[in-house]
């Protein structure tokens, strides 16, 4: 029950881009708050709502509190079934302030991060082994993971045995030595927040037990995201498959066949005038290509389209010519490998023979 409402502040904070010291304010005040009173799980998602108004109340500025309508709106989008009013949230703002003694002033380890971060990382440090050629660059990363175990302290209830300085002392300890960066606690840290390497070594192994289960739980999410989209990518290809041999099978419809008896009568008076039309307009070009058989066969529809190029010089025709000409294409057997679909084409061979 404690995961789910850290889990409601964190997204609620992240919603309303509250700063970290007011998220984390916001959860220690809900666990003191429920160590001393037993509520039911409707009233506890108003104490939730109160808890972050008072945090962000006191550590952010005026305009970046979340308003009511705000709030309702978050609810919503959290699938939380509860409606918020004026009267139910100043109701329970007082009845923590009361539990407080109106002083909300409260550390926590995010309120010592900051200050411990600016200090994490000197000139005599080395990083695997070598001297640290960007400063800067190195200590945006070892903020990032600060702050990535500073998460790691308020999801389980057993970071609330160490003081809120120690936290955020081991936060940056084990930054640096995911960062692998030598030594992992210098003696200026060590003066600066009084702690040694033994009064953090228990809450930093605390820490990579959780980060290493962090790691293994996003492998598996990873490998089974790996997993779906390689049997979606099965269940593609499939269907292309599919669809390939039903647009691509080799039609039984044969023209010249069906239309043989036809196409018989129109060969001979067809041949001679196509002979003279193509005489008249290509003079220069080879007798061989233009001389028609002896027995009067009819040329080839391809040869024919060959052999036409356009030019200037009209046929002189006296009269008007009524012409009955049947043509017929064999049809092309094209065998398309997979690479249809990747952009490269492979076509039969001869198919654009003349």
């Amino acid at each position: 029950m404690r995961r789910y409402f850290i889990d409601l502040l964190t997204v609620l904070s992240n919603h309303c881009n509250l700063c970290p010291t007011a998220r984390h304010l916001a959860i220690y005040l809900l666990d003191l708050f429920m160590d001393r009173y037993d509520i039911t799980v409707k009233q506890l998602h108003i104490i939730s709502f109160a808890c972050l108004l008072l945090a962000s109340k006191f550590e952010e500025k005026e305009d970046k509190v979340p308003k009511l309508e705000h709030l309702n709106n978050l609810a919503y989008l959290c699938n939380v079934n509860v409606v918020l009013n004026k009267k139910d949230l100043l109701r329970m703002e007082i009845l923590l302030l009361e539990n407080f003694n109106w002083n909300l002033c409260l550390p926590t380890p995010a309120h010592y991060i900051d200050y411990y971060l600016y200090v994490s990382l000197g000139e005599n440090d080395l990083h695997n082994g070598w001297p640290i050629t960007s400063l800067t660059k190195i200590k945006d990363f070892l903020e990032k993971y600060a702050y990535y175990f500073l998460d790691f302290s308020v999801q389980d209830h057993t970071f609330l045995y160490f003081r809120p300085s120690l936290i955020a002392a081991a936060c940056v300890c084990a930054s640096r030595i995911c960062m692998q960066i030598s030594p992992a606690w210098t003696t200026q840290l060590e003066l600066l927040t009084c702690y040694s390497w033994e009064h953090l070594a228990q809450c930093i192994e605390m820490m990579f037990i959780y980060y290493e289960n962090d790691i293994k739980e996003a492998s598996n999410i990873k490998k089974q995201v790996t997993i779906q989209y390689q049997e979606q990518e099965a269940l593609g290809d499939l269907s292309h498959q599919a669809t390939t041999q039903v647009l691509f099978q080799q039609s039984s419809y044969h023209p010249l066949v069906q239309h043989s008896a036809t196409f018989s009568q129109f060969q001979s008076p067809v041949q001679d005038l196509c002979s003279a039309y193509r005489e008249s307009l290509q003079p220069h070009r080879p007798s061989s290509l233009l001389a028609a058989s002896a027995d009067g066969s009819l040329r080839s529809y391809a040869a024919v389209q060959a052999s036409l190029r356009p030019s200037a010089q009209a046929l002189p025709i006296q009269m008007p010519i009524a012409l009955q000409v049947a043509l017929g294409t064999e049809p092309v057997s094209t065998a398309y490998s997979n690479s249809y679909f990747s952009g490269y084409h492979s076509y039969a061979a001869g198919c654009f023979d003349g």
